[in-house]
């Protein structure tokens, strides 16, 4: 890497959920064209352009693990993925700490309606350490969304629960550049066993 070169934004994929409304079917795992959902997601952060990719594991993180090709990515067990989405963003923001990433990209497995085009359009708007960038669907936040690493450390103070983000996003509100992505994206989430109809 030269001296003017900034290092890529990383990809982190969280992929912890058990899929307790599916029955307890790891969201990981779930069969997309053909091979665990969870590979989908890692090729969708490459194609849009995030360099290292951090893949959170959590329900049946061996299984995964022996499944799914998840070759050159950094894999992150979060043995408290139970306590809800907050946990895997802590633990995946510790495993970038140290990196030189200047941003994270965090997208989640069970979101296959959004691909590379929307990823690099949220990657694009990256400016600095200190960037907060959401994908948006008609005006609605959602994800993807980058944290650029000053700020790692405030989100992970906050991610508790199911909720993520979301507390550290409406305090910072203002602060969010927000990236239009429903002509490029569907934002849906396969929850449910009614769900399961968008995999192929």
């Amino acid at each position: 890497m030269t001296d003017y070169e900034v290092p890529a934004v990383a990809g982190l994929l969280l992929a912890a959920g058990g899929g307790r409304r599916l029955g307890g079917r790891p969201k990981a795992l779930l069969e997309h064209r053909g091979r665990p959902l969870v590979e989908h997601a890692v090729r969708v952060l490459r194609e849009g352009g995030c360099g290292p990719v951090h893949v959170v594991l959590g329900a049946a993180a061996a299984d995964v693990r022996e499944r799914a090709d998840l070759t050159g990515c950094v894999l992150v067990d979060n043995p408290d993925w139970e306590e809800g989405m907050g946990s895997s963003l802590r633990a995946g923001l510790a495993s970038l700490a140290g990196t030189g990433a200047p941003a994270a990209l965090v997208s989640l497995v069970d979101q296959p309606g959004i691909g590379a085009a929307a990823v690099g359009r949220v990657v694009a708007a990256y400016r600095s350490p200190a960037s907060l960038v959401a994908a948006t669907y008609d005006g609605k936040r959602g994800h993807p969304v980058l944290f650029g690493a000053q700020r790692w450390a405030a989100v992970a103070a906050t991610a508790t629960g199911d909720r993520g983000a979301r507390a550290y996003l409406k305090e910072h509100e203002a602060s969010i550049t927000p990236v239009e992505c429903g002509d490029v994206a569907e934002a849906y989430d396969i929850d449910t066993a009614e769900d399961l109809f968008h995999l192929e």
